[in-house]
């Protein structure tokens, strides 16, 4: 396979870059330096918030792009690019409808934190996972001083099966989507990770042909259709393996590292 023209390497988090114990292996920041001295650019595009996607991957943060909350936030050399806020008289109706839901966990993703409003040990060992910065509070339709970019909900179960059908209601206005197993994502209308992505590639004069992507989930197939070399992870989502033109290892066995050795020596 000609890599030659590849500029541009994006890949998810979770499920993807990061393996099962959602770390970064130090394979990968050793290739990144392989990447950087061929000019080849690395954007991490995750549904995770922008101060957890700093954490995971802090020793290269200041020469990446990155793409958070799925899409609500892009980052460019740490400048700002996009940022699509939840209006507040959706969110509250959001939160109100979510609340019916038996078994659902809310998360509030604002700019400068995440909120809950329980105190569930269970949930918050698994939340605290992918949010760095967040805070307890009673009661999440009452938060202020922050923009809220998108909501995120937990089942221990299936998001898919039962989140999904009563959060389907708010489609005809938000963006809704199975993010994992067990999240799904509730965000602006024009907030997905594809979104964002087309911006970064217009700004650096990438084209689609120059990029690759790696995913796992369906929050991944909008900017997976940017990438010629698009890749579906071993552990994806069938729809996932549907669209992207090509399939590596799952994330345990470290199939973006997989690729990118292949890219490095092309």
């Amino acid at each position: 396979m000609d890599f030659s023209k590849v500029k541009l390497v994006v890949s998810d988090m979770d499920g993807t870059l990061l393996n099962p114990e959602s770390e970064v292996s130090t394979r990968f920041f050793y290739q990144f330096n392989e990447l950087q001295k061929q000019n080849i650019h690395f954007v991490a595009a995750s549904g995770r918030q922008y101060q957890s996607i700093l954490d995971k991957l802090n020793p290269i943060k200041d020469y990446i792009s990155i793409i958070a909350e799925n899409g609500g936030i892009l980052k460019l050399n740490n400048i700002e690019q996009v940022l699509l806020r939840l209006p507040h008289h959706m969110v509250s109706a959001s939160i109100k409808l979510l609340r019916e839901i038996d078994g659902a966990y809310i998360v509030l993703c604002g700019r400068n934190s995440a909120y809950i409003e329980t105190t569930d040990t269970e949930f918050i060992s698994k939340f605290s996972k992918y949010y760095k910065e967040y805070s307890i509070v009673e009661d999440l339709t009452k938060v202020e001083n922050d923009d809220f970019l998108k909501i995120a909900v937990y089942h221990h179960t299936s998001s898919e099966m039962h989140i999904l059908p009563k959060a389907s209601i708010l489609k005809k206005d938000l963006q809704v989507i199975v993010s994992s197993q067990n999240w799904l994502d509730i965000s602006h209308a024009e907030a997905n990770k594809g979104y964002a992505l087309k911006i970064l590639q217009k700004q650096m004069g990438i084209t689609k042909d120059e990029t690759m992507v790696f995913g796992d989930y369906n929050n991944d197939l909008q900017m997976l259709e940017l990438g010629y070399f698009s890749y579906a992870m071993g552990n994806a989502h069938p729809d996932v393996k549907k669209i992207a033109q090509f399939s590596t290892k799952s994330n345990s066995e470290e199939g973006v590292e997989t690729i990118i050795d292949k890219l490095i020596k092309k």
